[in-house]
């Protein structure tokens, strides 16, 4: 029966009763400070991506030296923070692409009137203002052009 009572090595002692040893409060040295309350991120938002899309934000992650929740929360306050700048990197192709049908329709208009006033010229009415608003008109056309050009051979490219 002596050697039941005998001690074991790094445990407790027959006999004795188990103290709870007392939790130190230092950090561990890995641990990171715990953010003030006021500074606590308590929401929490679900992503979802395709293969494709995940391999592109996990690489511009690690590129970052983030974790890729840490880069989607970086990426998405940077963006809100410059809505003006965002708004036009947010807009989707498809946005895009309608908007820009949508002024190359209205281009379409302004060159039907501008074809009325020319008829107009041509039967002797005046009209002051045709040429700066024929070169206007062009302006805009070439802008709307090299706008569609660009979505494209960005859609090409992906």
């Amino acid at each position: 029966m002596q050697a039941l009572e005998a001690s074991t090595e790094g445990g407790s002692k027959p006999g004795e009763e188990q103290k709870p040893k007392p939790r130190s409060r230092e950090r561990r040295a890995r641990q990171r400070p715990r953010q003030p309350p006021a500074k606590k991120r308590r929401h929490q938002h679900s992503t979802r991506f395709n293969d494709d899309e995940y391999a592109l934000v996990a690489t511009a992650a690690a590129q970052c030296n983030l974790t890729v929740a840490g880069f989607l929360a970086r990426a998405a306050l940077a963006a809100a923070r410059d809505l003006d700048r965002t708004s036009a990197e947010i807009a989707t192709d498809r946005d895009m692409l309608t908007a820009l049908f949508d002024s190359r329709r209205k281009l379409g208009w302004a060159g039907s009137n501008l074809n009325q006033a020319v008829k107009a010229l041509n039967s002797g009415a005046d009209a002051p203002q045709l040429e700066a608003t024929a070169t206007a008109v062009r302006r805009a056309a070439d802008a709307v052009y090299a706008a569609a050009t660009s979505v494209l051979e960005r859609q090409q490219a992906a």
